[in-house]
């Protein structure tokens, strides 16, 4: 999936909207405070995973290494490294920033079946593969993160 070709929405998020979103998703998850931890699908997911962590004073945190984009292309899910997390991730959030086509959450499913999937922006081809979400955006959006630009910072704003 080529940006240039399907995707003619873009969408920049700013540093206060993650931030923002982020903390409105651990007031979604704060239902259940029992969490054991949080798995951070990085890179995207670790930014969000961090505020609900904070939110939800969780301490224990794991990451679940996960590649599925080459900049603005789309390709099967890879896994690198994964949290080592017993019971199948039962009582576990795994985190990312956003759900486009699901298939990350469906490797990481593989892995934690019984693990609670949160994650900020949901694309409607990935949406049911998340438990938890916080904005819904077109799958023709392209949705630049903070950390994936460079903001040039105007002397007026030092």
């Amino acid at each position: 999936m080529n940006k240039q070709n399907n995707h003619n929405k873009d969408f920049p998020v700013s540093w206060e909207e993650i931030y923002r979103n982020s903390k409105a998703l651990a007031w979604r998850l704060a239902k259940k405070n029992d969490w054991k931890g949080i798995i951070a699908i990085t890179r995207g997911g670790m930014v969000p995973a961090c505020v609900v962590a904070r939110e939800l004073d969780i301490k224990n945190i794991e990451t679940l290494c996960i590649s599925s984009y080459d900049y603005q292309n789309q390709r099967s899910a890879k896994i690198i490294s994964k949290a080592e997390v017993s019971d199948e991730g039962n009582g576990w959030l795994v985190i990312d920033d956003l759900v486009d086509t699901g298939n990350t959450f469906k490797e990481a499913r593989k892995l934690f079946p019984k693990a609670h999937y949160a994650c900020v922006y949901a694309k409607p081809m990935g949406a049911d593969t998340t438990d938890t979400f916080i904005t819904e955006v077109s799958q023709e959006t392209w949705i630049h993160f903070p950390w994936e630009y460079d903001f040039v910072i105007q002397s007026s704003e030092i």
